[in-house]
């Protein structure tokens, strides 16, 4: 049986996911178990992973939201082992950097990232980009093969892929969020070289932007340096919508205390 405070929090969480997902993830409960939650995330545009479709689990724990959850990726993607718990900041990894203000969004737009990210911790590994490609064209006949993935997911489990209700597309050109509560700089590992201090997901993104861009030679053609903008721009995309999420479950927690 869920805890009362856990289920509140969860149905509350659930109810906004639906009326209004983070970029390209969907999640849902498992039947009537608010602890399983089980995700889609999609491969954002210019990424090795575009054309993906990628189902894992998120496993709360009874004492959520003041415990994070487990997380696991099932369908082959290149960046994570299958089947196995993926060590980050926001998982029950590091018990001791989870923040109850995060929420189910915040802990799918964290992983979307960290999955665009190079970073290696436990229960991720580090595929070529060719490799990355190949396993997102095989990705929704892999899922077809779940049958979990086709109970929860049924209007998903057709034969051809389907888009999600929000392909970040309506995140474009928006301005970041200079409130948003800080994050550990290194989302796998917050006890790693870079985590002597914090800084916002935005701004961790515009760092990386920033790198991608100066990292090539003067001579870099134009055509490269564009390819690393888009790629920025995806990354951007998914994190622009972290304070929101972030405030929202803040709210979310003095209703529901």
């Amino acid at each position: 049986m869920v805890p009362k405070q856990a289920n509140t929090r969860l149905s509350k969480e659930y109810k906004a996911l639906a009326t209004s997902p983070p970029p390209f993830v969907v999640a849902r409960p498992y039947e009537s178990n608010l602890l399983e939650c089980h995700f889609i995330m999609r491969g954002p545009p210019d990424s090795p992973y575009v054309d993906g479709e990628y189902h894992g689990v998120l496993l709360f724990p009874p004492q959520y939201p003041f415990a994070p959850p487990g997380i696991k990726v099932f369908t082959p993607s290149g960046r994570f082992q299958p089947d196995r718990k993926i060590c980050t900041s926001f998982s029950d990894f590091h018990a001791g950097s989870w923040n109850p203000a995060w929420s189910v969004a915040t802990i799918l737009t964290g992983l979307l990232s960290f999955m665009l990210s190079d970073e290696i911790t436990t229960g991720s590994i580090r595929g070529t980009d060719a490799e990355k490609k190949a396993f997102a064209a095989s990705s929704h006949a892999w899922n077809l093969k779940n049958p979990k993935f086709k109970a929860i997911f049924p209007e998903y489990a057709g034969p051809t892929l389907r888009r999600l209700p929000n392909m970040g597309e309506g995140d474009l050109g928006k301005p970041d969020n200079p409130s948003e509560p800080a994050l550990p700089a290194n989302l796998g590992n917050p006890a790693g070289p870079s985590s002597s201090g914090s800084t916002s997901v935005a701004g961790m993104t515009d760092s990386m932007a920033k790198t991608t861009l100066q990292s090539g030679s003067s001579a870099a053609s134009e055509g490269t340096r564009a390819a690393a903008a888009r790629a920025s721009s995806s990354r951007r995309t998914i994190i622009m919508g972290l304070g929101a999420l972030i405030a929202a479950a803040l709210v979310m927690r003095m209703l529901g205390s």
